[in-house]
């Protein structure tokens, strides 16, 4: 089976740690022009209609690189894997290309399919500071677990694909979380 065969999906959200599908392999990497954000509304795993949570999209940023995963499917999986993923991805991302490029440099870049959420979607939140931004996601809670599990199995997942990637608004998020559950264990509001 070739290449040609195949597609590549790109993960920079919770596909980095939970995956759902068949795969070939994986590779980690980067895309360019985008940052990574929690501007994008979850009122179907990661919340609920009442009181949404908070997951990644990615916004055009010419001066910014996306750390993520890139799975190979088999084309004999392909349809089965879109169907879920579409499923998955159903409130408010759209299906783009983009190119991705691999941390081990001696595979060359090539196109991956990701999934966005773009601000025209109407579960898009947008932003908001940080603080507010990690409140939410402290008491968020969806058929899909707590928000802030997602938030930090995205940290550690992007820390094992490699120590010194460098997302500023995750980390930065994910301090906030982690000081609002240690709060809440001692009872003490976030401040």
């Amino acid at each position: 089976m070739s290449d040609k065969q195949n597609l590549w999906i790109f993960g920079y959200g919770s596909l980095i740690w939970k995956v759902n599908f068949p795969f070939l392999r994986k590779l980690p990497g980067f895309i360019e022009g985008y940052e990574r954000r929690f501007y994008q509304g979850s009122s179907d795993h990661r919340g609920v209609p009442e009181k949404p949570g908070r997951v990644v999209t990615l916004l055009e940023n010419a001066e910014e690189k996306v750390w993520g995963i890139a799975y190979e499917i088999a084309a004999k999986d392909i349809p089965s894997v879109i169907d879920y993923l579409d499923y998955r991805e159903k409130n408010g991302y759209k299906a783009t290309w983009v190119t991705f490029h691999p941390q081990d440099t001696c595979h060359h870049p090539f196109e991956t399919k990701l999934y966005i959420a773009t601000p025209q979607n109407e579960f898009y939140l947008g932003p908001a500071p940080l603080s507010e931004i990690a409140n939410q996601i402290l008491h968020s809670k969806g058929p899909s677990g707590t928000n802030s599990d997602y938030l930090l199995n995205l940290a550690q997942g992007l820390r094992d694909i490699c120590s010194d990637i460098k997302d500023d608004h995750l980390f930065q998020l994910e301090i906030l979380v982690r000081k609002g559950l240690s709060n809440a264990a001692s009872n003490c509001p976030l401040s």
